[in-house]
């Protein structure tokens, strides 16, 4: 079959449904009553804030190409305009579903376990009313801001993804049935669950902000009566749109762009399924909301709130055990970093295994007074980051610390920013990114002086530098002083920081100049192997798959024999089934406590096999419009260990989802066979690996608590 065979439409799925089918997968946890019951109620927050972000960036993306009259058709064959309707539908099933499980299922299962969330204020009974009104008037009351709307004045803004209450009014004393509108902000600044006084069984209650303000509505409209009032929330148009060529300083473009998050185009809002007529007319009137746009809701708005509810103490036996990333052997905390680094390659697997070693990489890094410069990439940290602390205390060491600050980390450009000026003014030289580029790559660089010359130590990583998330996403990172490698992390600086460009490469490859056809020239080499009948396999695990040269490299592959195993989490446009296609591709998706979020890939190569990690996805955005570093896993035990996690991965029947030709997902039959969940294995091993020969038991890592 010729590639160019390998186009039709009906070869590929569509990327934001395969999405939408990656958060129903994510609901299927919430619904799953084998989980603990607010694990349960965590994956139903995740699926809701999830929603939120994919509307204000792909569907404001698609709304944007049909405002542009934009009627190219995807990867899928399906323009912009069928792409919405397709996406409204989904949407709505999803929404019910989300509801239904939050309704029937978790609501009763709470009350069960001695947690009573009021639903409606009407329900409070007298000792609960009086502490709620009570509670309203000392904390509440004092921080809202109700603004009426008549010819004076004008609709106020609705924030982006602001939680409201919107109300009718009628003038006390007067005889006239005109109404006026009036709406009040639910303040983000306070708790939005509510402890009320335990029932007289014991049971816990709670009750929902919104719920407290809407009973006291009387109190902030004293001259009038209080027709109807209910909740509504907004969504907005949240993808910044930057013209780099034509902005003289990044920064302050940037800075100026994410005001207008808070006013971009209106594009989903959601309402109570009960808000009178009236009141929801004038609110799709003022915010241009058309039909599609317009979400009726059976309970709460805004289900982000059962995250906070997760936290609630009291609840820990309906949770799973805290995970305690465990310690790494080989870098014990009082080590000398570097001399165990010499003695050879380290690889780290997050969040089995604890993130303090690559603190302790940079922060030695920045004491040491061996070490002449350290250089790193960022492109999101946590609030509180000991590696920003690190970085500037280097520079005030005298080190030459230079630090590129990817300030277009979607919703994290803020937090960039003021990393970004706290190390400038620290001394460090700070680097914007690329014009028209994200620089997604991981990798940190240390230069120190030694007795046999300079030598330069590497981090690699397919994660970020944020010490919280590392706690809850899967990733690896390498840690090596390989001379060959770093020749190539002084070359990728080189090039971030100026305009040098190596002729080659010795071990690292890098997108977007040579990643894309470094995979595709790694899967044509299967595919020949196949064809001259020699064994061919590729197993491939990243987080999203959608770019169509690679999709189609391995069909071809697949049409000339090599297995292909692929391990996505989330987007998947590749079909599997298709006659002569795909029949040798197998895809699943793990969805479970921890996100998955390595990349890795495996390449048999006629048994010279080979194993590469990654930052990069196979997406164009990845392949084409970001900086990316992928890097090869050489040393032999280290690369049987990520082939380890490969192949346990592809044998978990217990967190993983399995597509279907029909483009669906269903858990793995596991009837007969014993249970096989991955990351719980990953977890006991890396906990078995620190186990001391004397004693028998594990040296575990507790991490300290942040400083208030």
């Amino acid at each position: 079959m010729e590639k160019t065979e390998y186009t039709k439409y009906e070869y590929y799925s569509n990327r934001e449904l395969s999405w939408l089918a990656f958060n129903e997968r994510v609901l299927s946890e919430a619904r799953d009553k084998t989980l603990p019951l607010f694990e349960r109620l965590k994956f139903l927050s995740i699926t809701a804030s999830n929603l939120d972000e994919f509307f204000m960036i792909r569907v404001a993306s698609l709304k944007d190409m049909v405002h542009a009259k934009y009627t190219r058709k995807d990867i899928a064959g399906m323009t912009p305009q069928e792409q919405l309707e397709k996406i409204t539908e989904a949407t709505r099933n999803m929404v019910n579903l989300q509801y239904s499980t939050y309704s029937r299922s978790l609501l009763p299962l709470l009350r069960q376990h001695g947690l009573t969330v009021i639903q409606e204020h009407e329900d409070l009974d007298e000792e609960q009313a009086k502490y709620a009104d009570r509670y309203f008037r000392e904390h509440v009351y004092p921080v809202l801001t109700p603004m009426a709307v008549d010819s004076s004045r004008p609709f106020p803004l609705i924030r982006n993804k602001s939680l409201n209450i919107g109300a009718l009014l009628s003038k006390k004393n007067e005889k006239t049935d005109e109404l006026e509108f009036a709406t009040v902000q639910v303040p983000s600044v306070l708790p939005r669950i509510v402890r009320l006084p335990d029932a007289k069984d014991g049971t816990q209650v709670v009750i929902l902000l919104e719920e407290l303000i809407e009973r006291n509505m009387q109190q902030l409209f004293l001259s009038y009566n209080i027709v109807c009032a209910h909740p509504y929330r907004l969504m907005r148009n949240a993808d910044l749109t930057i013209e780099e060529d034509e902005a003289a300083d990044l920064l302050k473009e940037i800075q100026k762009q994410l005001k207008k998050r808070q006013w971009g185009e209106a594009i989903r809002l959601e309402v109570e399924d009960k808000m009178d007529k009236r009141l929801l007319k004038i609110l799709r009137k003022e915010l241009n909301i058309k039909e599609d746009a317009l979400y009726k809701i059976s309970g709460p708005l805004d289900l982000t709130f059962l995250m906070k509810m997760y936290g609630m103490d009291g609840f820990d036996a309906l949770k799973n055990p805290r995970h305690v990333p465990a310690a790494v052997k080989e870098l014990p905390p009082d080590c000398d970093i570097f001399e165990e680094i010499r003695k050879g390659d380290v690889l780290l697997h997050h969040p089995y295994q604890t993130f303090d070693p690559v603190v302790k990489f940079v922060r030695d890094a920045s004491a040491d007074p061996k070490v002449l410069a350290i250089k790193q990439t960022l492109y999101r940290v946590s609030g509180n980051s000991p590696i920003i602390a690190a970085l500037a205390q280097a520079a005030e060491n005298g080190k030459q610390v230079s630090v590129l600050v990817e300030l277009k980390a979607r919703f994290d450009e803020e937090n960039n920013i003021l990393w970004a000026k706290m190390l400038e003014k620290s001394g460090c030289h700070v680097i914007y990114g690329l014009v028209g580029l994200k620089t997604h790559s991981k990798i940190t660089l240390v230069v120190r002086r030694e007795e046999d010359g300079i030598r330069r130590y590497v981090h690699l990583g397919t994660g970020n530098y944020n010490d919280s998330t590392a706690k809850l996403y899967t990733d690896l990172g390498l840690l090596t002083c390989s001379a060959p490698i770093g020749e190539d992390a002084t070359a990728v600086f080189n090039m971030l920081s100026g305009y040098s460009e190596p002729a080659g490469w010795n071990k690292l490859s890098l997108a977007p100049l040579w990643l894309k056809d470094r995979f595709l020239q790694l899967i044509h080499r299967e595919e020949e192997h196949a064809r001259r009948g020699e064994p061919a396999r590729v197993i491939a695990k990243m987080n999203s798959l959608c770019d169509r040269e690679v999709i189609e490299a391995l069909y071809q592959a697949s049409a000339a024999g090599v297995q292909i195993d692929l391990i996505v989490r989330g987007i998947c446009c590749l079909r599997v089934g298709i006659p002569g296609v795909s029949e040798h591709i197998a895809v699943r998706s793990i969805v479970g406590n921890f996100l998955e979020h390595s990349r890795i890939f495996y390449f048999y190569n006629n048994g010279q096999e080979e194993v590469y990690c990654a930052s990069a996805d196979w997406m164009p955005r990845n392949l084409e419009k970001r900086v990316e570093i992928l890097f090869p896993i050489e040393r032999e035990e280290l690369k049987r260990e990520v082939m380890h996690i490969l192949d346990t991965e592809l044998e978990d029947n217990v967190k993983a989802h399995v597509l279907q030709p029909d483009d669906t997902y269903v858990k793995v039959d596991r009837r007969g066979k014993v249970s096989v969940n991955s990351q719980d294995c990953f977890a006991a091993e890396a906990m078995e690996k620190t186990k001391t020969p004397e004693t028998g038991k594990s040296r575990v890592f507790i991490p300290e608590e942040p400083v208030e």
